[in-house]
């Protein structure tokens, strides 16, 4: 199975058998992040995750969650032995996921300075002349939040399964309202391909149009700007994709009457929502059923404010930088340099399974 752990340090792609036990999941954990004592948060909103109240030797089936695809958020424990469990550790809580206190003393708020957020283009601003305050939960790995009084609720990042059918999800949810249509979209990808030879030439695809036709339908193909492309002219929308580490904001279909956002972190796709909430707005609460994921394109406050949550979403170290990071392959075990250096090998050897190296 693959998941994902942001730890302090950043956010890391983990591999671990299907049948692995608890222990096999501590052990990836403090590869990863280093820290002997942790807490585990996973899921959004973030619910805790207590290892401690189950046997080490434990399957991981028996947490009753389904981890492929998710995220661990995980944090330094100030006080090892606080919390630990004082019940038999072999026994199973059927409140292990307690709800996070409603309790205003967890948040911290910082008010930014105003200023003026790039639309990533050249002589074109979205800005308003200030920003509502950034909401940071008192746990530094939680994913931020921001206030937008002007609309009745909060900004959220919806964070998508890694699963290389991330950018199909983010669009998915957005648009058509749901995680799962994925396969449709691939296929619609491949179609409209297929209707449009002189756009979509051997040139630009890079390979083939029939042999990436069939590549983009396989569950194990990443999406990119080519899909974007596709999707928003396809159904009639702008899409804004927001760059973590860049800050950028690529606009494809632009100047349609309606738009939705989408996070990109170097090798992964999130989505954007407002979600409706209670003055002053410091706080989401409703369940994902509730977004709203489709914006009117001239609402500039939504896409400024979008623009301060991924500035946040930088200063937490929440991207990969695709030039340099080190890739390695899960078929053959090797390892390389960059997107570049992976696509190139997956060219080469047809391998499609790709996760980070230390």
């Amino acid at each position: 199975m693959k998941f994902r752990i942001r730890g302090p340090s950043g956010v890391t792609t983990a591999t671990i058998p299907d049948t692995a036990t608890i222990q096999v999941l501590r052990e990836e954990i403090l590869k990863t992040t280093s820290l002997q004592a942790f807490d585990l948060k996973i899921g959004y909103p973030p619910k805790p995750l207590l290892l401690d109240e189950y046997s080490r030797s434990a399957g991981l089936s028996e947490l009753g969650i389904q981890l492929h695809g998710e995220q661990l958020i995980v944090s330094t424990k100030e006080n090892p032995h606080k919390n630990q469990s004082q019940s038999d550790p072999t026994s199973k809580d059927t409140q292990r996921y307690p709800a996070t206190p409603i309790n205003n003393s967890d948040w911290d708020i910082n008010l930014p300075e105003k200023t003026q957020a790039s639309a990533g283009r050249a002589g074109q601003s979205n800005a308003s002349n200030s920003f509502p305050p950034l909401i940071q939960r008192s746990d530094d790995n939680d994913p931020p939040e921001l206030a937008v009084p002007s609309h009745g609720g909060t900004l959220v990042l919806r964070i998508m399964p890694d699963d290389n059918s991330c950018l199909f999800r983010a669009f998915g949810s957005s648009f058509l309202g749901s995680v799962d249509s994925m396969t449709e979209l691939r296929s619609l990808i491949a179609q409209n391909i297929q209707a449009q030879p002189d756009l979509y030439s051997e040139a630009v695809l890079e390979q083939k149009p029939d042999d990436y036709c069939r590549w983009i339908q396989t569950e194990d193909a990443w999406g990119g700007g080519i899909e974007l492309s596709i999707l928003s002219s396809h159904f009639d929308i702008e899409i804004c994709s927001i760059d973590v580490q860049t800050l950028r904001v690529d606009r494809f279909n632009e100047g349609r009457p309606l738009r939705c956002i989408l996070v990109y972190s170097g090798i992964h796709y999130d989505a954007i929502a407002l979600s409706p909430s209670d003055p002053p707005y410091h706080r989401s609460y409703a369940p994902p059923d509730f977004d709203t994921k489709v914006f009117d394109s001239a609402d500039s406050i939504i896409l400024s404010t979008a623009t301060e949550l991924c500035r946040a979403l930088q200063q937490k170290h929440y991207f990969t930088d695709t030039a340099s990071f080190a890739v390695r392959c899960n078929v053959c075990g090797g390892t390389f340099v960059g997107e570049k250096g992976a696509t190139e090998h997956a060219k080469r050897s047809g391998h499609q399974d790709f996760g980070e190296a230390e």
